[in-house]
């Protein structure tokens, strides 16, 4: 255990000033910091010496800076397809139920089908992207492809 701490005590601020140059915020370099040193403690066995301890350091370092830049994205990913699903739920609910799936069932192929597998099957775009043998931009595109098409039509009922 004193050659973990001699190693944290010569290492630590070289790899919190790495993650400092990566992520520009104090907090969040210290944060890694640790974590950094956490995964250096579980994989020591893997360290063979054929490199400088501090440059497999920064290697961790730069590996766990990018697991928490992926975890940062997904969030966002998720938070923005929640409020998408939200403005949805609410259209459905607040339009005549009735004449919102009269329109859709008058849409032509594949935007009927993506509509209801949307509203209906509550379905995420990546899904209906693989159902459909498509990618998920597709099926964000097909989607307000549908819905521009339900626009049109609900003013051409309102007239």
């Amino acid at each position: 255990m004193d050659e973990l701490t001699e190693i944290y005590e010569q290492h630590a601020e070289q790899v919190y000033k790495y993650l400092i140059s990566l992520c520009r915020n104090m907090d969040i370099a210290d944060e890694l910091t640790q974590e950094t040193f956490y995964q250096a403690i579980r994989s020591i066995d893997n360290y063979n010496g054929e490199c400088k301890m501090s440059v497999w350091l920064c290697q961790i370092a730069k590996h766990t800076y990018y697991k928490y830049v992926d975890k940062q994205v997904k969030q966002v990913n998720l938070h923005t397809e929640d409020q998408e699903k939200s403005l949805e739920r609410e259209l459905i609910a607040s339009e005549n139920k009735i004449e919102l799936f009269r329109m859709v069932h008058f849409l032509e192929e594949p935007y009927k089908e993506i509509v209801l597998l949307r509203l209906l099957g509550d379905l995420s775009f990546k899904e209906i992207g693989e159902i459909h043998q498509r990618n998920e931009n597709w099926a964000r595109v097909s989607f307000y492809r549908a819905k521009l098409k339900l626009r049109e039509r609900g003013t051409v009922y309102e007239k």
